[in-house]
């Protein structure tokens, strides 16, 4: 097997089933031979070795751990899904005090254990926020750390190729931005449907404003969806995107999808949010979108959910106030 690197990928969480699946997904991707698991469910982490050295793949080095000094020593890129799982009846907001405390300790672990990392990709929820937390105690540039946002706009596209009854890859550029979760902004001037722009469907008999609202309320509601149909939150989904992620921080194929980056300008500051971004060796950079007014309308109020969540953690005394981030990380405006 041809890999893209032989440096050390380390996925936290492994034992859970988005970490197993980012485990099998890394090695059949290609990445790297030198894939390191761990989880503090030394047991369960263990099986899910033994389950992958039973898939019987050629040239991977895999190996597991408990400690997170072991697993992170000498790791250049690092997912972790090691929050806590959203449960029926939960938003991703109501996993935010334990999730964000798990996000400080990570950044914290980054920083003592592999400061030399070149990228993180953060995918327990709320994303936006842990990732933040991440960002912030581990030191490392805003380019170095991006979450998993992707989901929103592939559940767009799904949608739509279901309403249209089309492939999925004939509905282009579809594109959700701002917070992953119940405030997203979903973007229709950005998409076409077998070439044809969106917003010209939007309002014909080929997709009512009735319609068009339904589609945008599935897809604000996906995961809690996926929840009602499965008895458990998404984890197959996750785990191959964020994957794509990190193999496009490897130098691989170019990652699709928006993603959570840190923003800092542009009426947008001191937030993590998705936004148009690039992924590639030198990390990861954004644009902010532009579309309709009622677009940038609801960016702008996905935008001020996110900060009272981030108010909120700071109340908490998880972070400091924004005007001692610096302090914390030198990386930051």
């Amino acid at each position: 097997m041809n890999f893209l690197t032989d440096e050390k990928l380390t996925i936290v969480g492994a034992a859970g089933m988005i970490g197993s699946n980012m485990v099998q997904t890394a090695i059949m991707m290609g990445l790297t031979p030198n894939i390191c698991a761990y989880d503090p469910f030394a047991p369960a982490l263990e099986g899910m070795a033994e389950e992958m050295y039973h898939c019987g793949f050629d040239g991977i080095d895999l190996t597991w751990t408990s400690d997170i000094a072991e697993a992170l020593k000498g790791a250049k890129y690092v997912i972790s899904s090691g929050g806590a799982a959203r449960k029926a009846g939960m938003t991703r907001e109501d996993l935010l005090k334990g999730n964000a405390e798990i996000a400080a300790q990570f950044g914290k672990d980054i920083r003592t254990y592999c400061p030399d990392v070149k990228h993180v990709v953060v995918v327990f929820n709320p994303a936006d926020i842990t990732g933040l937390i991440t960002l912030l105690y581990s030191g490392l540039r805003p380019s170095q750390v991006s979450t998993l946002a992707a989901l929103d706009s592939t559940r767009l596209r799904t949608a739509l190729a279901q309403h249209f009854g089309i492939a999925h890859d004939r509905v282009t550029d579809a594109r959700t931005y701002g917070g992953h979760g119940e405030q997203m902004a979903v973007f229709a001037s950005t998409t076409k449907v077998d070439g044809k722009p969106l917003t010209g469907l939007i309002g014909t008999p080929a997709l009512t404003d009735e319609q068009w609202a339904a589609i945008r309320q599935h897809v604000i509601q996906g995961g809690k969806r996926i929840i009602d149909l499965r008895g458990r939150s998404s984890f197959q989904s996750p785990a191959y995107v964020s994957v794509e992620m990190i193999r496009a921080a490897m130098g691989g194929t170019p990652f699709r999808w928006p993603a959570g980056v840190y923003v800092s300008e542009g009426g947008f500051d001191h937030i993590l949010m998705a936004m148009e971004t690039t992924i590639d060796k030198d990390g990861i950079r954004y644009k902010v979108p532009h579309g309709t007014a009622e677009e940038t309308e609801a960016l702008k109020q996905s935008y001020g959910h996110l900060c009272k969540l981030r108010d909120e953690v700071i109340e908490m005394g998880i972070i400091p106030a924004i005007p001692d981030w610096k302090s914390l990380n030198g990386h930051l405006k």
